[in-house]
């Protein structure tokens, strides 16, 4: 069996463990499996009870990685994230004692209910992979990925994500209710309160990290390379656009182009992996004009727009 097979059947694997455990939402799941074998971070953004925080569960004891959990409140600290230099008098020296950023996977629940200053934290080991505390900076483990949930609908006792830090989320997704068969499914189901607890590992955080390098290594054309760079600069010119997509989201476009392909045991990227990605991955970056909100214009028309305006290459080359 060579590596692209073994790679496949894993995450086939992956897929069945959290599909077994979050009913009815394999879309959302194989978007979620892009961002982390593209190296990105996700905001999932929904109402309560839709099941964000066991599908972060379902993943972290799939992947048998380091996992923790950060509940976010006006009252968390920047230290509360990242860590803290606690004094040692036996030693007469400071010793790091690592916050929940050190891990594999890290849910940062709520993460609008933090303050701007705690926000900006997770900054650092969002785009440097590690933070500094008292001068000295300390490397996060690898693979480190970020899921962050918010809720839309609630905004008092809430801090709106800047701009900046929005543009470092790879996707930014959103669960929805089921339906009404997979519901029932749910409530009759045995596990429905606690399903993330009966899953068990089916991969180790080793594997997940080298099926990582080979997404990076999936092929790129060139045509396809400008294919993507059109998008982004025709969310840039769009009329109804106050600021487009950056070249961050280029790169982003990128990376998960080629985990899809990984995912879908291709070692090469074709435009529609571009295509069934670029709403997902550029719609939360841009900004729109005022006039173009009040007229019930959104960032995904925009993107879907260009899509369907942008040529497609017609040929490739391996």
């Amino acid at each position: 069996m060579d590596n692209r097979t073994a790679n496949y059947r894993l995450s086939t694997e992956i897929r069945r463990n959290l599909a077994s455990c979050i009913l009815g939402k394999e879309a959302e799941i194989e978007l979620l499996l892009t961002a982390l074998f593209a190296g990105g971070h996700v905001l999932i953004e929904d109402v309560p009870g839709t099941g964000k925080t066991q599908l972060v569960k379902a993943l972290a004891r799939t992947i048998g990685g380091q996992f923790r959990r950060i509940q976010c409140n006006p009252d968390l600290l920047p230290t509360d994230i990242t860590g803290v230099a606690i004094y040692h008098p036996k030693n007469e020296a400071f010793i790091f004692r690592p916050g929940p950023v050190m891990a594999n996977l890290l849910l940062v629940d709520e993460i609008n209910r933090a303050t701007t200053k705690t926000q900006s934290a997770l900054l650092e080991a969002m785009e440097e992979r590690h933070v500094t505390v008292d001068g000295d900076s300390y490397e996060l483990p690898i693979p480190f990925t970020l899921i962050a949930t918010q809720n839309p609908i609630e905004f008092d006792g809430t801090y709106t994500l800047p701009e900046a830090q929005l543009d470092r989320f790879m996707m930014k997704i959103s669960l929805g209710y089921p339906d009404a068969a997979t519901e029932r499914q749910m409530i009759i189901s045995p596990n429905a309160s606690s399903p993330a607890d009966k899953l068990e590992a089916v991969i180790s955080i080793e594997q997940v990290a080298q099926m990582m390098e080979a997404a990076k290594s999936v092929h790129l054309d060139e045509a396809v390379a400008d294919y993507i760079i059109r998008i982004i600069r025709g969310t840039r010119t769009h009329s109804g656009v106050q600021l487009g997509a950056s070249p961050r989201a280029a790169i982003s476009l990128t990376a998960a182009a080629k985990a899809n392909a990984f995912l879908q045991e291709r070692d090469y990227v074709i435009p529609d992996d571009v295509k069934q990605l670029a709403s997902t991955v550029l719609a939360h970056r841009m900004i729109l004009h005022t006039e173009s909100r009040m007229n019930g214009l959104s960032t995904e028309d925009v993107v879907r727009a260009v899509v369907r305006d942008t040529q497609v290459p017609v040929r490739m080359e391996r």
